[in-house]
């Protein structure tokens, strides 16, 4: 489809100069048709004059745009292009010359006065093709940034995703040999889910965004494993009413939330407690989450900090005007209150 699009442009800008030249060649010629008579040969000759003229002009235009600018200009040889424009004014007026002698017979060429004549459309023709040159080769400058800027944040989003799967999966096989050490039943159902979960994660995270339903279920998924591990010990409390489940969202976005809130909320305090909140209204999401914890927590790793510091960045790459997000400390409860503009 790109290619699609840089050819489209590029046979668009053909036309465009094709028209306007036209344009310009005939314009003396549809000006001065309603006065024709028998006694403008004269004035006839001297409009095929100005119009094979033109073509000098013409060939000015782009040697000037394309080859002059880049090699003396953008070079900062000025002076040497002076001289160069200055050569090319001479010889222009030498061929103007010789075309002169061929369609206006009878009249005699003066060097001076035709130099006099067309200093000012070879000065314009310059003017208007430095122009058109430097605004042609900004809006190249800047579309090739643009392609560069949203390179880079393809390569920085992905780097971020695969900052948080190692995360996640570190954390899981934790609970498992958890669970493995305590026997528990559960071990087998545990492991169906998780397997359920890494599927989720390598098939599905790949595209640029998901389903939020889909999102949705993999974050029921992880609290399941979590109240699995913890039981009884950590009263957990889930709000899902997703709605407008046909809105897209990056994946892997809300889980650090979560996962940190089971690291500092677990059932290692007392009284833990954790709730979660998710809702969907008017192509809006409003996710909320709390969880106990100590001031003197202490449970601190290699990871600390990286889950909620990575998806602070991300929504500052893929939301930065559509997403508002509170984080404080009150009274012991650890709050989260984030709310994204999902519409396109």
């Amino acid at each position: 489809m790109k290619s699609v699009r840089i050819q489209f442009g590029k046979y668009s800008n053909i036309f465009i100069h094709i028209v306007i030249w036209a344009i310009i060649f005939l314009l003396p010629y549809i000006f001065s048709s309603e006065n024709n008579g028998p006694g403008d040969d004269i004035d006839l000759a001297f409009r095929n004059l100005n119009t094979v003229t033109n073509l000098l002009w013409m060939g000015l235009f782009y040697l000037n745009a394309e080859w002059l600018i880049p090699h003396f200009l953008y070079s900062k040889k000025h002076f040497i292009y002076i001289i160069v424009l200055i050569l090319l004014f001479v010889l222009i007026m030498e061929l103007h010359g010789l075309l002169f002698g061929s369609l206006v017979p009878g009249h005699q060429f003066n060097f001076y006065r035709s130099s006099e004549h067309n200093i000012i459309p070879f000065l314009f023709t310059v003017a208007v093709s430095l122009t058109f040159k430097i605004f042609r080769d900004k809006i190249k400058s800047d579309a090739d940034a643009n392609d560069r800027q949203k390179e880079n944040l393809k390569s920085e989003l992905s780097f971020l995703r695969s900052q948080i799967s190692p995360h996640f999966l570190f954390n899981v096989l934790n609970n498992i040999v958890a669970m493995v050490r305590m026997k528990n039943e559960e071990l087998e159902p545990t492991v169906i889910k998780l397997s359920s979960l890494l599927q989720y994660m390598l098939y599905e995270t790949d595209e640029e965004k998901v389903l939020l339903k889909n999102e949705v279920e993999y974050l029921q998924g992880y609290i399941d494993l979590q109240k699995m591990r913890f039981g009884p010990n950590l009263i957990v409390t889930v709000q899902f009413a997703v709605i407008d489940d046909w809105l897209s969202i990056e994946p892997m976005l809300l889980i650090p939330f979560i996962e940190n809130a089971f690291k500092h909320g677990n059932g290692m305090l007392k009284n833990s407690e954790i709730d979660i909140y998710l809702k969907t209204e008017n192509q809006i999401l409003d996710f909320r989450i709390k969880n106990k914890y100590l001031d003197t927590d202490t449970v601190k790793d290699k990871s600390s900090g990286i889950g909620l510091a990575n998806v602070k960045r991300r929504l500052a790459l893929l939301y930065e005007q559509k997403h508002t997000l509170m984080v404080e400390k009150s009274e012991n409860w650890f709050i989260v209150s984030l709310q994204i503009i999902l519409a396109s």
